[in-house]
This record gives C-alpha cells, structure tokens and sequence, in this order.
C-alpha cells in the first residue's frame, strides 16, 4: 500500500507522454475519482460489513467445537471483503466511462434495472466470503444503490460523449 503512489507515479510518466491534452483532462479526474471510490468501499468493507462477517465465521463455535480462526484465515477474509468492495464502490466511475464511450445510457440502465439487480445479487454470492444471506445482502443493498448513483451520475456527466471530445480536437 505505501509503494502504490510511487508505482502509479511511474506509470503516469510512462503512458502520459503518449496522451493527447483531452485525453490528460478526462484521465486525472476518473484517476482521483477511481481512487477515492476505490478507498471509500475497502473502508465500508472493512468497518461496516467486515464484522458481521467474521462474527458469522466465528459463530460456529460451542461447548464442543471451537473456532480458532488462524492469523492467515483472518488476512485472506479481510483482504477479499477489501478487494471486493473496493472493486464494487467503482461501478458509478465505470459507467460514467461506458457513458462517455458511448456504450451505455440513462435510458439503457433504466431498461434494464431489473437484470442489474439480478447480476448484482449474483456478483454479492459470488464475492462475498461467506455463504449466508446476511452477508450477501449487505454487498447486494450496495451494489444496488451503487447502480442508482451511477444511473444519476451518467445523467449528470455522461452527456457528452466520446465523439464530443473527438470533434473539440479536430477544432484545435
């Protein structure tokens, strides 16, 4: 985690002298935005739903079975529910992009809400760790009002498109 800025700083280096001025000015912002998004869902992971999680895993325990979850056990729980909810909490930034390439629009995910909700319960069974419904649903619930902030943020930045940005360049 602290090599992340140096790492990412060479990269930068490396691939932003190939990028055009308009190509930069989109970058940057989904850059930051990727990561505040990015840290903001480990950190709901890790606070909200991490101990519910290891509570279940734990709760298996009584007079003659006892849980003793190893250090190794307890890391691989922690960094999956990070990795996932880190991954998840940039949906908003990944549709914006579809947007902007022209992929998708408001109209398109409004159409289609009721298959989002039902791939968004299949990817919670599929991330989340541990196989009860109380886990899923609070990686469900998120996703799902995750989808509804990307349905409004499309709206609000995904107007303008690819072929926008393609003709302010010709014009330069």
């Amino acid at each position: 985690m602290l090599a992340c800025p140096v790492i990412f700083s060479q990269i930068w280096r490396f691939v932003a002298p190939g990028l055009f001025k308009h190509e930069k000015k989109v970058l940057i912002p989904f850059t930051l935005l990727s990561t505040c998004c990015f840290i903001g869902g480990a950190a709901f992971g890790y606070l909200i739903v991490f101990p519910p999680a290891f509570r279940f895993l734990v709760g298996y325990s009584n007079e003659y079975l006892t849980s003793l979850p190893s250090v190794s056990e307890y890391f691989s729980l922690a960094t999956r529910l990070l990795l996932a909810f880190g991954a998840i909490f940039e949906m908003p930034i990944l549709m914006v992009f579809l947007a902007k390439i022209g992929l998708v629009s408001v109209a398109f995910l409004n159409r289609n809400r009721k298959y989002a909700i039902l791939i968004n319960f299949i990817i919670a069974a599929i991330l989340t760790p541990t196989p009860d419904i109380v886990n899923q649903m609070m990686m469900g619930i998120p996703l799902l009002i995750l989808y509804e902030i990307s349905v409004l943020a499309v709206w609000l930045f995904g107007r303008k498109g690819f072929r926008d940005f393609q003709s302010e360049e010709q014009e330069e």
